[in-house]
């Protein structure tokens, strides 16, 4: 059969596959199917998932272009192994954009562009949400307005790009129930600080914040490579 799609529409289809592949293998990463220091081949991704190569590179090349893997071209791909000090830089990274924000939304009285934050944090129990995955997006929004409102676009866009990099670990520090309940009072505790114009007490709120979910998604990180380690090990063994 003669293939009737034009060039624009062929390139567009090989994008899509690739962001798909791409998508895939970031989960698997994520997710501790692939771990730290695993090697691989375009060719074993390209036979596990059916497609060809030239997709599989473009979506590695996006993956090594955002830290997750390496390349050797003799000895091919390599997940990056985890650098904790790499994750502590960047949450370092974080406080000191995250307070400077809240200095600046003080000082220039900018709380209101703050409210619709109230309106998800600062709730009773009954109304808090519980599902991880939708708390986690909800946090990730809560840091991100917070720089947004000073209304320095390449500070959003830097912080942006933090939040990316650490999302990987982040992410985890909403697997266990108490964690999304303390997110919920951390938070309202900071709003309700910067909204009463005292900035030094959210900033301190703030860097206790980020300075607990650091350590908690440090060992639930650690923990769960471990385990997977052992899985692989007894997998292999059978």
């Amino acid at each position: 059969m003669v293939d009737r799609r034009t060039p624009a529409g062929s390139a567009k289809n090989a994008n899509n596959l690739a962001a798909q592949i791409y998508t895939r293998l970031k989960a698997d990463i994520f997710d501790f199917r692939l771990l730290p220091g695993d090697k691989f081949s375009e060719g074993d991704i390209a036979t596990r998932m059916q497609v060809s190569r030239t997709p599989v590179r473009q979506a590695l090349f996006w993956l090594q272009r955002e830290g997750y893997v390496d390349v050797n071209f003799k000895s091919g791909w390599q997940v990056r192994a985890f650098d904790f000090k790499y994750f502590e830089d960047l949450y370092e990274v974080r406080v000191m954009m995250e307070t400077s924000a809240i200095a600046k939304i003080v000082e220039l009285d900018l709380a209101s562009r703050l409210d619709v934050l109230r309106e998800i944090w600062c709730v009773p129990a009954q109304k808090q949400l519980d599902d991880p995955a939708t708390v986690a997006s909800l946090d990730e929004a809560f840091h991100a307005r917070l720089v947004a409102a000073v209304g320095n676009n390449e500070m959003a866009r830097i912080h942006e790009e933090v939040t990316e990099r650490i999302r990987i670990i982040r992410r985890l520090d909403f697997t266990k129930q108490p964690r999304i309940a303390a997110t919920y009072g951390e938070h309202a505790a900071i709003l309700t600080a910067i909204f009463s114009g005292d900035a030094v007490a959210a900033q301190q709120m703030i860097r206790e914040h980020i300075a607990e979910s650091q350590a908690e998604v440090k060992r639930i990180t650690l923990y769960m490579m471990h385990t997977a380690r052992e899985r692989y090990a007894t997998h292999q063994e059978a």
